[in-house]
Formats: C-alpha cells, structure tokens, sequence
C-alpha cells in the first residue's frame, strides 16, 4: 500500500497521480480509515478476514471481479465508482489479485490517494466521501464484506452532505487543530 496526496492533473485517473506528498497510515486512521497488509498464503489471510468478520458483525460477503473483460457495462461502472460519494456502511475490501486505487477525502478536503494491491485490506468508513478506480492493468479481483446483504448503495457529492452518516464521520474525525 502506498497512500499519497493525489496530484489532481487531468491524466487518466488510472494513472497514479502522485504528488510527492505521502501520507502515512497514522493520518489514515486519523480519518478512521483503515489498512493492512495481511501476509501468509491465502488460507492464513482467509483466517484473518474470517476474525475480522466476526469482530465486526459481517455476515455476507462476494468477490468482484473488474476488468473490460469481466465486468457487464465496464466504462459505465468504472465512471460511477470514480463518481465521489459516500456510503451508510463502511466498505471493506480485501484485495485478492490485482490492483487499483481508492481517493478518499481528508480533513482538509483533499483527495489522498491509496494504491491497493494483493493482500491488502482496506476499511472505509461510512460517511466519507471517496472514490475508486483501477491502475492501468485494468483488472483487480476483491472480496467485499457486508454486514447485512451484498449490496453498493453510492450517495453522490454533493447530495451527501447532509447526511447523518456524513456528519457522523465528520463529528468523528473532528476538526483539523493546529499545533
């Protein structure tokens, strides 16, 4: 995992958009937004996502498989996940192949971008506004956990704003203090 200030050029979003700003896992969970890399084979991380499941009372949970090639409607999905929005449930996302990158929004506003590859596991939490899409090998495979029934309810920027899970996280979070 690399995360980063996104650079906000015009290139293909799949590009990586690094502007030499890193942003360190601490200033992630600072936005409760949270991350790690499990190790081992697939087994021994199955048996770290299964701990996370019973942790947090996930019960339902499918694999997406994105590419040209696997995903109905591609260039529509891709253009709606890149849509800035948020969700009433944090999305959890353990990457099994391939890789892509999830734009998440700080305390200031500014997008920080994650870069996720193989065995990552990344929480996002409900409220925050983000966006994902994938890096140029167009292809990531990830299983995606639900407390509830498998489903991806985006509420779009600047609907969102008065949200009660928007102003959750934000209260959450609270404002940026200057030291």
């Amino acid at each position: 995992m690399r995360a980063y200030l996104y650079d906000n050029s015009d290139a293909d979003q799949r590009e990586l958009h690094d502007s030499g700003i890193p942003v360190s896992i601490k200033e992630l969970n600072d936005i409760n937004v949270q991350y790690q890399q499990l190790k081992g084979t697939l087994d021994e991380q199955m048996e770290v996502v299964e701990k996370l499941c019973v942790e947090r009372s996930y019960k339902n949970r499918d694999e997406i498989h994105i590419s040209p090639e696997l995903l109905d409607n591609y260039d529509e999905k891709i253009k709606i996940f890149f849509t800035e929005h948020i969700h009433e449930d944090e999305e959890i996302r353990f990457i099994m192949a391939g890789a892509g990158f999830f734009d998440v929004r700080d305390r200031l506003d500014r997008w920080v971008r994650i870069r996720v590859e193989v065995g990552d596991l990344l929480v996002v939490p409900a409220g925050i506004y983000h966006r994902f899409t994938l890096d140029t090998s167009n292809y990531i495979r990830a299983m995606r956990l639900f407390k509830e029934d498998p489903k991806w309810t985006p509420i779009n920027r600047p609907e969102a704003d008065g949200n009660k899970y928007r102003l959750e996280h934000l209260k959450e979070i609270g404002p940026l203090s200057f030291c």
